[in-house]
Protein backbone atom coordinates (compact mmCIF):
# COMPACT_ATOMS: atom_id res chain seq x y z
CA UNK A 1 0.00 0.00 0.00
CA UNK A 2 2.93 2.22 0.68
CA UNK A 3 4.09 2.21 -3.09
CA UNK A 4 0.87 2.00 -4.49
CA UNK A 5 0.21 5.73 -2.37
CA UNK A 6 3.99 7.17 -3.18
CA UNK A 7 3.44 6.23 -6.53
CA UNK A 8 0.17 8.29 -6.55
CA UNK A 9 1.98 11.06 -5.17
CA UNK A 10 4.52 11.16 -7.80
CA UNK A 11 1.11 10.73 -10.68
CA UNK A 12 0.18 13.85 -8.51
CA UNK A 13 3.20 16.17 -9.02
CA UNK A 14 3.05 15.01 -12.66
CA UNK A 15 -0.70 15.21 -12.91
CA UNK A 16 -0.64 18.96 -11.49
CA UNK A 17 2.44 19.99 -13.81
CA UNK A 18 0.42 18.56 -16.87
CA UNK A 19 -2.48 20.71 -15.43
CA UNK A 20 -0.86 23.77 -15.59
CA UNK A 21 0.18 23.31 -19.07
CA UNK A 22 -3.38 22.26 -19.67
CA UNK A 23 -5.22 24.96 -17.98
CA UNK A 24 -2.55 27.75 -19.00
CA UNK A 25 -2.94 26.84 -22.35
CA UNK A 26 -6.91 26.55 -22.52
CA UNK A 27 -6.97 29.77 -20.89
CA UNK A 28 -4.49 31.55 -23.27
CA UNK A 29 -6.38 30.15 -26.39
CA UNK A 30 -9.57 30.57 -25.74
CA UNK A 31 -9.44 34.15 -23.49
CA UNK A 32 -6.28 35.80 -25.08
CA UNK A 33 -6.46 34.54 -28.49
CA UNK A 34 -9.87 33.93 -29.04
CA UNK A 35 -10.14 29.74 -29.94
CA UNK A 36 -13.18 28.40 -29.84
CA UNK A 37 -13.24 26.55 -26.19
CA UNK A 38 -14.03 23.27 -27.13
CA UNK A 39 -10.59 23.80 -29.98
CA UNK A 40 -8.72 25.27 -27.04
CA UNK A 41 -9.09 22.02 -24.64
CA UNK A 42 -8.18 19.33 -27.44
CA UNK A 43 -4.74 21.35 -27.95
CA UNK A 44 -4.47 21.92 -24.91
CA UNK A 45 -5.49 18.37 -23.53
CA UNK A 46 -3.52 17.10 -26.22
CA UNK A 47 -0.08 19.43 -25.28
CA UNK A 48 -0.33 18.16 -21.39
CA UNK A 49 -0.35 15.14 -22.96
CA UNK A 50 2.86 14.67 -24.47
CA UNK A 51 4.69 16.08 -21.33
CA UNK A 52 2.72 13.66 -19.18
CA UNK A 53 3.78 10.43 -21.12
CA UNK A 54 7.31 11.54 -20.99
CA UNK A 55 7.24 12.23 -17.57
CA UNK A 56 4.65 10.11 -16.15
CA UNK A 57 6.98 6.56 -18.17
CA UNK A 58 9.85 8.18 -16.48
CA UNK A 59 8.98 8.75 -12.89
CA UNK A 60 5.81 7.57 -12.28
CA UNK A 61 5.45 3.88 -13.82
CA UNK A 62 8.04 1.45 -14.33
CA UNK A 63 8.13 0.05 -17.96
CA UNK A 64 7.25 -3.33 -18.65
CA UNK A 65 9.92 -5.92 -20.17
CA UNK A 66 7.13 -7.85 -21.66
CA UNK A 67 5.82 -4.62 -23.70
CA UNK A 68 7.68 -2.67 -26.48
CA UNK A 69 7.93 1.26 -26.11
CA UNK A 70 5.86 1.40 -29.20
CA UNK A 71 3.15 -0.55 -28.28
CA UNK A 72 3.47 1.02 -24.36
CA UNK A 73 3.30 4.11 -26.39
CA UNK A 74 0.02 3.27 -28.30
CA UNK A 75 -1.72 1.99 -25.39
CA UNK A 76 -0.58 5.47 -23.69
CA UNK A 77 -2.49 7.29 -26.61
CA UNK A 78 -5.54 5.22 -26.46
CA UNK A 79 -5.90 5.74 -23.06
CA UNK A 80 -5.33 9.46 -23.94
CA UNK A 81 -7.61 9.64 -26.83
CA UNK A 82 -10.73 8.73 -24.86
CA UNK A 83 -9.43 10.83 -21.73
CA UNK A 84 -9.71 13.54 -24.40
CA UNK A 85 -13.11 12.01 -25.24
CA UNK A 86 -13.85 12.02 -21.96
CA UNK A 87 -12.35 15.53 -21.09
CA UNK A 88 -14.72 17.25 -24.14
CA UNK A 89 -18.12 15.59 -23.55
CA UNK A 90 -18.04 16.96 -19.78
CA UNK A 91 -16.58 20.40 -21.26
CA UNK A 92 -19.23 20.46 -24.13
CA UNK A 93 -22.00 19.36 -21.04
CA UNK A 94 -20.49 22.03 -18.77
CA UNK A 95 -20.53 24.84 -20.65
CA UNK A 96 -23.01 24.28 -23.60
CA UNK A 97 -25.84 22.62 -21.83
CA UNK A 98 -25.37 23.79 -18.33
CA UNK A 99 -23.89 27.29 -18.91
CA UNK A 100 -20.65 27.11 -16.49
CA UNK A 101 -18.01 28.97 -17.14
CA UNK A 102 -15.29 26.99 -19.32
CA UNK A 103 -12.33 27.13 -16.50
CA UNK A 104 -14.61 25.99 -13.73
CA UNK A 105 -15.92 23.10 -15.93
CA UNK A 106 -11.80 22.30 -16.74
CA UNK A 107 -11.34 21.65 -13.40
CA UNK A 108 -14.47 18.87 -12.64
CA UNK A 109 -13.06 17.67 -16.39
CA UNK A 110 -9.65 17.58 -15.20
CA UNK A 111 -10.44 16.15 -11.46
CA UNK A 112 -12.28 13.22 -13.69
CA UNK A 113 -10.16 12.22 -16.38
CA UNK A 114 -7.26 11.81 -13.80
CA UNK A 115 -9.01 9.08 -11.79
CA UNK A 116 -9.23 7.42 -15.78
CA UNK A 117 -5.93 8.08 -15.94
CA UNK A 118 -4.14 7.05 -13.22
CA UNK A 119 -6.14 3.63 -13.01
CA UNK A 120 -6.06 2.79 -16.91
CA UNK A 121 -2.00 3.40 -16.67
CA UNK A 122 -1.94 0.86 -13.81
CA UNK A 123 -3.92 -1.96 -15.37
CA UNK A 124 -2.40 -1.34 -18.79
CA UNK A 125 1.24 0.36 -18.43
CA UNK A 126 2.39 -0.66 -14.97
CA UNK A 127 4.94 -3.24 -14.20
CA UNK A 128 3.90 -3.09 -10.70
CA UNK A 129 6.42 -5.10 -8.87
CA UNK A 130 7.46 -7.27 -12.27
CA UNK A 131 11.17 -6.52 -11.51
CA UNK A 132 12.56 -3.80 -14.64
CA UNK A 133 16.27 -4.12 -16.48
CA UNK A 134 17.65 -1.44 -13.95
CA UNK A 135 16.61 -3.46 -10.84
CA UNK A 136 18.13 -6.43 -12.66
CA UNK A 137 21.39 -4.87 -12.56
Amino acid sequence: MKKLIAQFMKFGVVGAIAFLIDFGLLWLLTSIFGVYYLVSATISFTVSVIFNYLASMRYVFKHRQDMSRRKEFVIFVILSVIGLIINNVLMWAGVSLLNIYYLIVKIFATAVVTVWNFVTRKIFLDAGDQPVAEDIV
